[in-house]
């Protein structure tokens, strides 16, 4: 290599990126997901290393702020050939120097959980990933619950039930979630809009995320109307507290599959009410 890994240029990354983006999370184990990555890239502020030998990119990172109180970091990844060479903690240095002032929140892999620590980030929860079908059965658990397809003319009001529920408005991002998605459900009783659920395509399987509900009911006729409409393996992460939301879907056809460390930079708790959101937008954006 012409010039040695630590003095390689960190840049930011575009939307021109996106296929390089994803040919890194391939490389990395992970799905391609370019969905996500087209929102990431539109939300977020991306940066990376270029391969000094001109295949694609070395590393990448995420930073989606959310206004000054909070910035989401996300999709850390550094090429399988490059790893345990310190790019990983450089990438991170510069997001952390990006975000300033603003609480940071990440969800850690195994791989990934020691460096956090080293940089001063705690562990404040876990989300569990199930992946699989739905049984049959799972449907005549929650005949109770309406749902359906969402529109247009629902987005405000998704927009303001994710602001409830979140603790911060990510007006920026959920508005998006119409164009990058599959599709959008919503649940709903007389008074309004009681829950919403994004399916992400996938070449691999569904993704379902963010989940958010008033109710574990609410949650689980979601999941059902998501799964269903996939038409194939979904997956999702849900928050390791919503345990009997956990326990139905294994015991109604998916299964356990790990689980990712929620981590903090700056602040002690997480903004919003936990108990309505029942599953991430994505463990890159929070």
């Amino acid at each position: 290599m012409s010039t040695a890994l630590p003095e390689l240029p960190i840049r930011r990354l575009t939307r021109d990126d996106l296929a390089a983006c994803a040919d890194l999370s391939e490389d990395r184990g992970w799905s391609r997901e370019e969905s996500t990555w087209g929102l990431l890239l539109a939300a977020g502020t991306a940066m990376g290393i270029d391969d000094p030998e001109g295949k694609g990119l070395a590393a990448c990172c995420v930073l989606t702020p959310y206004g000054s109180d909070l910035a989401a970091v996300g999709k850390l990844l550094v090429a399988r050939r490059y790893g345990h060479q310190g790019i990983g903690r450089r990438l991170m240095d510069r997001v952390m120097e990006a975000a300033g002032r603003t609480p940071l929140v990440l969800y850690a892999t195994p791989y990934g959980q020691p460096l956090y620590q080293k940089l001063g980030f705690t562990d404040v929860g876990h989300v569990e990933r199930i992946r699989g079908r739905l049984s049959p059965s799972a449907a005549g658990s929650v005949t109770d619950v309406k749902t359906r397809r969402a529109t247009a003319e629902d987005i405000p009001a998704i927009v303001r039930l994710d602001a409830e529920c979140f603790g911060l408005d990510r007006t920026s991002v959920i508005t998006r979630l119409p164009g990058l998605t599959e599709r959008l459900w919503v649940a709903e009783d007389s008074r309004g809009l009681t829950g919403f659920a994004a399916v992400w395509d996938s070449s691999e399987q569904h993704k379902i995320g963010p989940l958010t509900a008033k109710d574990s009911g609410t949650a689980r006729a979601l999941l059902v109307a998501a799964a269903g409409s996939a038409g194939g393996p979904v997956r999702t992460d849900i928050d390791g507290r919503h345990r009997d939301l956990l326990d139905w879907a294994v015991g109604h056809g998916m299964e356990p599959v790990g689980s990712t460390v929620l981590m903090t930079y700056g602040i002690d708790s997480l903004p919003g009410d936990w108990r309505r959101s029942f599953a991430p937008l994505s463990v890159a954006t929070g």
